[in-house]
């Protein structure tokens, strides 16, 4: 008979230094790390730069996982949290380039939009707020309201309404569009 160790057991052991739970909690978790790192940033090549950046601080992160919810919410935070960080860095290298040298920022802000709009959902949710866009994305992973309302720190009502207005707001879209 075969034993499955939980996630969390895997999470404590890999806080306390166990490599080989660290491995095994990432052979379980990475692919949806990965899924939910590509749907908050809507590009395959920034989804794999944010999950190394989440994998690469995991070990660290791990000292503070107390287990009061599962593994999969507080990875889902912790993959947000990142994602949030990563638009404040570019927000602020934007900031600092403009002046100087606003025509390659333009450039490259332009080129990534393009290849952010290889699929209509992802470029679509990439015009909604971050809250709305970040709240989608979760829900789109299958997570309960309830769930996901733990992992941004709002209620269930509130994570119901943003779901609400993301449809609204797509809906609008399509309808512009012609889609």
């Amino acid at each position: 008979m075969r034993m499955t160790v939980s996630d969390e057991d895997l999470a404590h052991a890999a806080a306390g230094g166990d490599a080989g739970a660290f491995e095994a909690l990432l052979a379980r978790r990475y692919d949806r790390l990965f899924a939910l790192a590509f749907r908050l940033t809507g590009s395959r090549a920034e989804a794999e730069d944010l999950t190394q950046d989440i994998c690469a601080a995991l070990p660290a992160k791990l000292a503070s996982f107390r287990g009061q919810a599962k593994v999969s919410t507080w990875l889902y935070r912790v993959a947000v949290n990142a994602a949030i960080d990563r638009r404040r860095r570019a927000a602020r290298h934007v900031k600092a380039a403009t002046g100087w040298g606003e025509r390659e920022v333009h450039a490259r802000a332009e080129a990534e939009e393009a290849r952010a709009q290889s699929d209509w959902l992802h470029a679509a949710m990439a015009e909604l707020s971050e809250t709305l866009r970040d709240t989608l994305a979760l829900v789109l992973d299958e997570l309960t309201h309830a769930e996901v309302g733990e992992i941004l720190g709002v209620s269930e009502g509130t994570v119901s309404w943003r779901v609400a207005e993301a449809k609204k707001r797509l809906r609008a879209m399509m309808i512009e569009e012609g889609t």
